[in-house]
């Protein structure tokens, strides 16, 4: 949405002056105590802040209610559009992070070939290698809190040798399938861990996809703050639940049943 749409509208009716001006007064408190915002959109916080200035300046002394209505409206109207200024200028940053993760998994990738990493070893080698665990849903690897910081779902940058190990036994075992189980703590909300589990485990299976394994190979699910392996009372034990879990399938291809 351009600037001009934005401001459209300024010579239609307005709500009651000061009902306005306390809305912009709060549009604007807001919108200064937003580091991105700021960042993003300087001139046009400043537009927004000497627009409330003005607005208030006739409340106190000559001005008009609609001049007062207007002046506030301009006031929010120029934190909507820096606040939409921060929004993209947030998914252009968040476009390079994928890029030159992307970028950087791929040359790990490259020195993994040349180091011949790629002539393979038994199969329990392997599993070793990954550290598998056998239990009653079949072969797991449980990658705890090393692939990403509390409460985001970007991973940290020594987690390529995690996944460039996972990426190398499935390649050297093109039959077996995944199921990629992404597990919280309990801190914050329900809903929000649920959330989260689930884009955290669905960035590992895109780290995956992006080094060359088979999407249809691969199955996201995220479980939150459920099936914790030790209580959340202490720092270990909520450090032990933020964790991702990598299922195998068994040589014909077939999981094992979910969790419920």
């Amino acid at each position: 949405m351009g600037v001009v749409a934005l401001l459209a509208g300024c010579a239609t009716a307005h709500p009651d002056a000061q009902q306005a001006l306390a809305q912009a007064r709060s549009s604007y408190q807001s919108l200064a105590s937003d580091p991105a915002v700021l960042a993003a959109a300087p001139k046009d916080v400043t537009r927004a802040g000497d627009s409330l200035a003005r607005a208030e300046r006739l409340a106190d002394y000559w001005g008009s209610e609609e001049d007062v209505a207007h002046y506030a409206y301009l006031s929010q109207r120029y934190g909507a559009i820096a606040r939409e200024h921060g929004v993209q200028a947030a998914e252009q940053q968040q476009l390079e992070r994928l890029r030159l993760e992307r970028e950087r998994l791929q040359l790990a990738l490259r020195e993994a070939k040349l180091l011949g990493l790629q002539q393979g070893g038994s199969l329990e080698e392997q599993l070793v290698a990954l550290a598998a665990t056998e239990t009653e849903r079949g072969l797991v690897v449980s990658l705890g809190d090393v692939l990403f910081d509390t409460g985001r779902a970007e991973l940290k940058f020594n987690a390529n040798r995690i996944l460039l190990k996972l990426y190398r036994f499935l390649e050297l075992n093109p039959q077996r399938i995944v199921r990629i189980e992404g597990y919280t703590d309990s801190h914050g909300k329900a809903a929000d861990n649920l959330q989260l589990s689930r884009a955290r485990a669905q960035t590992v299976a895109d780290v995956l996809v992006d080094l060359g394994i088979d999407a249809k190979r691969i199955e996201v699910r995220g479980y939150g703050e459920a099936f914790p392996l030790e209580a959340n009372a202490s720092s270990y034990g909520r450090a032990q639940n933020r964790r991702v879990e990598i299922v195998f399938s068994d040589e014909q291809g077939k999981l094992g049943a979910e969790r419920q």
